[in-house]
Parts: structure tokens; sequence; C-alpha cells
């Protein structure tokens, strides 16, 4: 088993070019494929999760295994129902763990032939695709938002469309934007025609260059370094994020303006602004309060990061941890009691922490296949002498040159 131990510089300096977003990557793939894939998108993400797509819609082999990649799994199964051709769609171990009967449920309604190969709800799947006529459907929309992306990007190419409407709290609804705001990048015509109802009208994708735009989710661990290093003057540019962005994870800027980090953005190109600037302002609140229905993939920066400077929290909207790559609630109750930390969770949706302690173990973290369990974890030698972490190599997941990242940053990686 692979190993790393990490010590932290005492002067955090560090420029950075984060990966390419894995959610626009992705995303852009399989709207260009949708388009007849003229123009292969620029900037494309170097990770794991989109290496399996592109491999996927080049190659397209009777069984597709797509390994951990939940994004993947999703996008792929809709694709493939409005794409002629018989295929087994496939995954690791925990992704036949991984609910998708809702999207199933949903394109079988849309006329797609759709099948479990193994266990009901869950995959590996059959699809045999042919064109589907489209129409209206309603779908939970407490469940994952790639369902719902997933079903919207083959709207264009539905004969009557498509009109979703959305049945409760809408989580990730960022998620969902970011979907729509591609398709009409591409020349579809989709809106939200209602508060809750989004409507794709059956007009066709039109193959266009597409520039992907760099992670701020990624830009997540290096705000938290920022908020945990102890040098006032640390300073931390990160590359190719723009103002404005459309991915719901750049909200990452504003919850850590609460623990005294300052973002200022830089240089211009083709009139937005990109490439950041992160500084200390101010001492952290002593308390956080944040609803992460919209953004979950920054939950464990931020539990992390409020334990490792005793600022006690109450998250809510975190119900989604529970079938991401490892039930991370759980993961994250368990791998901060190594460090003496007690958190509590309430019926699976709020994380809570009002400083409860336990004796510390300290022995090294495990990752739980979990690129977000690794990646929020490393800044911690920040606060501490020194990190062990165990399976580092799942960073590949999402951002394949994060320890390469934090050795140029001054970090001892071994």
């Amino acid at each position: 088993m692979l190993q790393y131990t990490i010590k932290a510089p005492e002067q955090l300096r560090a420029n950075i070019k984060l990966p390419a977003s894995k959610s626009i990557s992705n995303r852009a793939l399989i709207i260009n494929a949708l388009a007849g894939g003229r123009y292969f998108p620029e900037n494309i993400s170097d990770c794991d999760d989109t290496a399996v797509m592109i491999r996927a819609l080049e190659t397209m082999p009777d069984v597709i295994d797509i390994h951990a990649a939940g994004t993947a799994m999703r996008f792929l199964t809709a694709y493939l129902s409005v794409t002629p051709g018989d295929h087994i769609l496939t995954g690791t171990e925990r992704m036949k763990q991984r609910p998708i009967g809702t999207l199933v449920d949903a394109l079988r309604y849309l006329g797609a032939d759709v099948s479990y190969v193994d266990h009901e709800g869950y995959p590996p799947l059959r699809v045999s695709g042919h064109p589907l006529e489209g129409g209206r459907l309603e779908i939970p929309s407490d469940v994952s938002s790639q369902y719902i992306s997933a079903l919207l990007m083959i709207g264009p190419v539905l004969k009557n469309g498509l009109e979703i409407r959305l049945k409760g709290h809408i989580n990730s609804r960022p998620y969902i934007d970011l979907t729509i705001s591609m398709m009409q990048d591409f020349g579809a015509d989709v809106q939200w025609s209602d508060v809750d109802t989004i409507k794709v009208k059956p007009k066709p994708y039109e193959s266009r260059p597409y520039l992907v735009e760099n992670d701020w989710t990624a830009a997540s661990y290096w705000y938290e370094m920022m908020i945990l290093s102890k040098d006032r003057d640390a300073n931390v540019r990160l590359a190719g994020l723009r103002d404005g962005s459309k991915q719901g994870d750049s909200m990452v800027r504003y919850i850590s303006s609460l623990l005294g980090i300052r973002t200022t953005f830089g240089d211009i190109e083709d009139g937005l602004r990109t490439n950041v600037v992160l500084q200390k302002t101010h001492r952290p609140l002593p308390r956080l309060e944040y609803d992460f229905s919209n953004v979950p993939d920054l939950v464990q920066t931020f539990v992390v990061t409020c334990v490792a400077l005793n600022i006690h929290f109450r998250f809510t909207g975190v119900g989604s941890l529970k079938i991401k790559e490892t039930d991370r609630i759980e993961a994250m109750k368990t791998e901060l009691r190594k460090i003496g930390v007690v958190m509590r969770d309430h019926e699976g949706v709020e994380l809570i922490w009002e400083g409860g302690r336990c004796e510390p173990t300290g022995e090294p973290f495990d990752t739980y296949e979990d690129h977000r369990m690794a990646m929020s974890l490393a800044p911690l030698a920040l606060v501490m002498p020194e990190v062990k972490i165990n399976n580092p190599q799942v960073v590949a997941k999402s951002y394949p040159h994060f320890w390469d990242d934090l050795r140029s940053a001054g970090f001892e990686v071994k």
C-alpha cells in the first residue's frame, strides 16, 4: 500500500495552474458527441474520470467500464439510450452500490431500452440505443443533479424535445444551471420555464469550438491551505479561474472570505477576468453555519478547515454525501477521530461539531477510494508536525498533479 508523509513549509507561496474542470469537461464531451463531434473541446481535464469518458466515446466497446466515475455512469446511460447500438455499462464494486434507478426510470418513461444486469436499481446496465420521442416527465429533485443533467443534455436530440418538472427541494442547482448554460453555448434552446420546470426544444446542437475552464473545486484545497497557514503574508496565485464562473463551487471564495481570505482577480482573457490571488485579511469567524446543498463537494474542505482551527459548525444540505465515492459523512467522522475530533450527524442531512473531543489515535488517514478525502486532509500538515495518508494516488480522479503542486509550494511529500 502506498502511503505519503506530508510536511508543510513555514511560508506559503505558490503559483498554481489548476486542472481543467472535470464537471465542465464531461458535459462538453457528451454535448460535443451529440453535436456530431467536429471539434474536440480545448483544455480538457486530464483526470481519470474524463479519461474514461473520452475512451468510451471514442471506442464505444460492447462493454464500457467507467471504473469509479459516477459522472460518466450517469451521462453515458442517457447518451447511450439515444445512440444506436447495444452496450453494457459497468464500473467498480462501489459503483455497483451507487443507485441509478431514478435516472433509469426517467429514461424508460421516455421510451429508452435500459435494463439491470444484476440488481434492480444499480449498475451494471444493459442499454440498447435508439431514437426517442421525448416529452414531459417529473423527477425528484433531491437526488443527484447529475441525473437531471444527463436527461437535459439529450433533450435537443429527442423528437419532441423535453420538459422536466423537478419535485421538491432542488439539490445542487448550480450544476443544473451549468448544464443549461453549456447546452446554450452549443446552440440548444433550453431554459427554465417556471421555478421548477426546464424546457428543451427539439433543436439540434451545433458543433462549435469550446474552451474548458479550470476547476474551482480544486481551488478549494488551496483556499483551505491559505486559511490554515500561520504565515500572515501567505500568498497563492491560481491560474485559469473566471470571475462570474458558472461553476457552483466558485462559492468557495465567499465561504473563505468568512474565514479571512480575500480573493482578487487579475488578468483579463477574452473579456473575462481570470487568475486569482489569495491573501489573508482577518481572523476567521468563531463559528460557521452554512447550507451546502448547492455545493456538496466543498463539505470535506470546510469540515477539515473548521476542526483544524477549532471553529464550531453546523453544516446542512449534506445528504448527497452518503452516495458519493464513499459515504463521506461516515468517512469524515471516522478519520477525524484519529486527531481527537468527534463530529455528529443529524439524520444524515446535517454535520455538527460543537467541540467534541476524544483521545487521538494518531493513525494514518485512510482515503476510501475518494479523491476528496485525500485532498481535504492533506492541508492539516499546516497545523500538525506531519500528516500520513494511505492510498494517496486517489487524487488522479480529479486532480492528478495535486501532490506535485504541493511540492512546488514547498511541501515535503514522501
